[in-house]
């Protein structure tokens, strides 16, 4: 079966970003030609939320998410979460997020990271929406704040690159979120996180490139875009010992339902 012929959904992308400055179209020419349906491209500030939902109305290929990463918010001006609950209402603006926590870069407490991430939870239940995780060295933490928004209500969203535990997954999972697998999961060192990978239901794994950014095999190191997340894709199948092509249709399914596709497009 041709690559072309592989139905596959990149939920995390930031096509917004100046690395696609040059050939944001031809990147998105690729993208297609890849047979990728639809990328959600990613918003990581107020700024960046408006131009992922700009691009998602011109190109019917794109949907975005809105929000306000956890290394920026210490860097967002009040009027900036009222930017972000205003795109809601845009056409394809799918999803709330990038958010999350982050330990690793010191730009912004965790005080303030935890204010934010709270925020877009508790919107995110409020509007029935998914909502994008960023998690790095902060896994703990994301799960008591989790645990807690559960006891509100029910949550829908992604654990965006997921690199934890099976326990981790697991958890994440009972609380009610999918799965996405980055281009790390095709390093040859993460032989732990496909093992992983494969513990995750068939109707809760999800793939993505995050884009420009974890560039699978064999493009390590090189600027990432949709087009490669067939190379995600086929490391997960083998993996899961399933075809391509049915691996890719579960996890483009699984993606068009979390994100009510249909009703958005």
């Amino acid at each position: 079966m041709s690559d072309a012929a592989v139905r596959l959904f990149d939920t995390h992308a930031h096509l917004d970003l100046e690395q696609f400055d040059d050939d944001r179209q031809e990147v998105i020419r690729r993208a297609r030609s890849a047979g990728v349906e639809a990328v959600l491209t990613v918003g990581i500030s107020a700024s960046s939320s408006l131009a992922a939902a700009e691009l998602a109305r011109q190109d019917d290929l794109l949907f975005a998410a809105v929000g306000i990463h956890p290394v920026d918010c210490g860097e967002a001006l009040p009027q900036d979460w009222d930017t972000v609950m205003h795109l809601l209402d845009r056409p394809r603006v799918v999803a709330l997020g990038e958010t999350g926590l982050d330990n690793h870069w010191k730009r912004t407490s965790l005080a303030v990271q935890q204010d934010y991430f709270d925020r877009h939870l508790r919107l995110a239940q409020q509007r029935d929406l998914p909502i994008i995780i960023h998690q790095r060295e902060s896994q703990a933490e994301i799960l008591v704040m989790l645990r807690e928004a559960r006891q509100r209500g029910p949550l829908r969203g992604i654990m965006h690159s997921f690199t934890a535990t099976e326990e981790d997954a697991a958890e994440c999972l009972e609380l009610g979120l999918h799965i996405s697998f980055a281009g790390m999961v095709t390093f040859k060192k993460s032989d732990e996180l496909r093992r992983v990978a494969t513990t995750i239901p068939n109707d809760r794994i999800l793939v993505e490139t995050d884009s420009p950014f974890l560039s699978p095999q064999p493009h390590r190191g090189k600027r990432n875009e949709p087009a490669r997340v067939i190379h995600t894709a086929s490391c997960l199948a083998e993996s899961r010992e399933e075809p391509l092509a049915v691996f890719a249709e579960k996890t483009t399914n699984n993606a068009r339902r979390l994100f009510r596709f249909d009703e958005a497009s």
